[in-house]
């Protein structure tokens, strides 16, 4: 497993981070065994991953909790968590005030472990939370204090990002993708500048881009993407497939590790956050990565973009 710097943070991290939604049963649907959270968890260690990725709200804590159980003592791990969805009350809420944040570090340490290394973001804040400064200057002091080994932001737009990079915030967590590549793209010369560190989440955009859906693909009620696409969306999106499907010889085996190449070949990113249900598809997803670097040719990666442009693909 190869690793990078995480920009100016000090902290070396695997290239790929395992991301903790899906297993948590709030996105895709419960896992059909109990103990698959914790195999995947210990299967991804094992195999060299040292980044973890996940939200003091996924499942109530418990995706945390599990965490600390299995990586708690873990020197070279570090967790990356998310600060700023209360689920308190019956309506889950944005909260990003001081008290809500301290809050938020004594029970994500109490979860994780007094040991572990903990990465905190700010979870999609709004404009106007960011503007204000204060959460993001409550994170930079719980830093400073060795509460935290660092602090970012889970950025939704440009506007957020360059609030964020304005504030020095050490890392950023962008959705990018090879169809998804705006706020990233529009802040990277600033991400570069200020030697950010640079998560990337939404790889395979939700299962899309692995390939395996036709046009009559739908979702159970508990799925989360049977809300984020109508079905003449999907349709669509499933058809962009074709500007990235010339992509897949030699190295390039799959239509997903094709997808995970794309964003590791972006100099700006440091880790992409996948998120397999299974230690089948963590095993795939890492197989995926087999070869050297770079990942894609730039002649690859031209005539990607100029399919993708012929199609109007918006992204």
């Amino acid at each position: 497993m190869r690793r990078r710097a995480l920009g100016a943070t000090g902290i070396d991290v695997s290239e790929i981070a395992l991301g903790t939604w899906g297993l948590s049963g709030d996105g895709y649907g419960a896992l059909l065994h109990a103990t698959v959270k914790r195999t995947v968890l210990e299967r991804a260690r094992a195999m060299g991953i040292t980044l973890f990725e996940t939200a003091q709200n996924y499942a109530n804590g418990a995706m945390e909790s599990d965490l600390g159980e299995v990586l708690g003592d873990d020197a070279e791990a570090v967790i990356v968590t998310k600060w700023g969805t209360d689920r308190s009350t019956s309506i889950a809420r944005k909260r990003f005030d001081v008290d809500y944040l301290k809050q938020s570090l004594d029970s994500s340490r109490a979860r994780l472990g007094k040991k572990a290394r903990i990465i905190a973001l700010l979870h999609n804040p709004s404009e106007r939370a960011l503007a204000d400064g204060k959460a993001m200057e409550t994170l930079k002091e719980m830093t400073q204090a060795g509460d935290l080994a660092s602090w970012g932001v889970s950025v939704g737009s440009e506007a957020s990002a360059r609030l964020a990079l304005s504030a020095q915030a050490p890392v950023l967590s962008f959705a990018y993708n090879v169809l998804v590549v705006q706020p990233l793209r529009a802040v990277s010369a600033l991400l570069t500048e200020n030697n950010t560190g640079v998560l990337a989440h939404s790889v395979l955009f939700y299962g899309l881009l692995t390939g395996q859906w036709g046009p009559t693909k739908r979702f159970v009620a508990l799925d989360h993407r049977s809300e984020r696409w109508t079905e003449a969306t999907l349709i669509s999106r499933i058809r962009h497939l074709d500007a990235i499907r010339p992509l897949v010889s030699g190295e390039v085996t799959s239509l997903r590790s094709a997808a995970l190449r794309f964003v590791l070949n972006t100099p700006q990113v440091h880790s992409a956050i996948l998120g397999p249900r299974s230690a089948g598809q963590l095993d795939q997803m890492v197989r995926d990565l087999a070869g050297e670097l770079p990942y894609l040719s730039e002649g690859k990666l031209s005539a990607l973009e100029s399919r993708l442009q012929t199609l109007e693909v918006a992204r």
